[in-house]
């Protein structure tokens, strides 16, 4: 068994030059995506797609930073925030309609279902299996409410308003 095997069984194992040049292959993803013109949205969109291959919708504000990126397994419309931070030794799996806010970390094995909200700067654990349709927050991260799709939806559209007013300010001062 090689090492990249071993990793992958989460069994010790030697970051060989295997393990390493896939380990440099992110590294030169996430240097794309992290010096991306931020409004480029069509060239981020095709660098997150490569990074995270199986994806539909994912949107990530960089800069953002992981191990591997194949690890990482996202749903349909996950959004992650700048300063996001998944650990993806392992597996990561995050479900549809999720949003990671700004400076969060998750680490490896982490499940984080449909419908949560990861708030800033919270750290999800190793191993953590949240609750579906819950917003958590804290270091390490606690569950704080359940909500409703409803609610998901307004506080994903109160933070476009606010992004929106914030580059209208901009914007004004140009």
């Amino acid at each position: 068994m090689n090492n990249i095997e071993r990793r992958d069984r989460e069994l010790p194992y030697i970051a060989d030059r295997e393990v390493l040049e896939e380990y440099r292959a992110c590294r030169r993803l996430l240097h794309r995506l992290n010096h991306t013109d931020l409004a480029d949205f069509a060239a981020l969109k095709a660098i997150v797609k490569e990074l995270l291959g199986k994806s539909e919708n994912a949107v990530i504000n960089p800069p953002f930073f992981c191990d591997y990126g194949f690890h990482i397994e996202v749903g349909k419309n996950f959004y992650a925030n700048y300063n996001c931070t998944i650990i993806d030794v392992a597996k990561v799996v995050i479900g549809d309609n999720c949003l990671i806010g700004m400076g969060a970390t998750l680490l490896d094995n982490a499940v984080v279902p449909s419908g949560c909200i990861i708030a800033a700067n919270a750290l999800v654990l190793s191993n953590a299996q949240l609750e579906p349709n819950s917003v958590y927050a804290g270091v390490p991260a606690k569950k704080v409410k359940e909500v409703t799709p409803q609610q998901r939806e307004e506080i994903i559209r109160r933070t476009a308003r606010d992004y929106m007013l914030y580059a209208s300010w901009f914007k004004e001062e140009e």
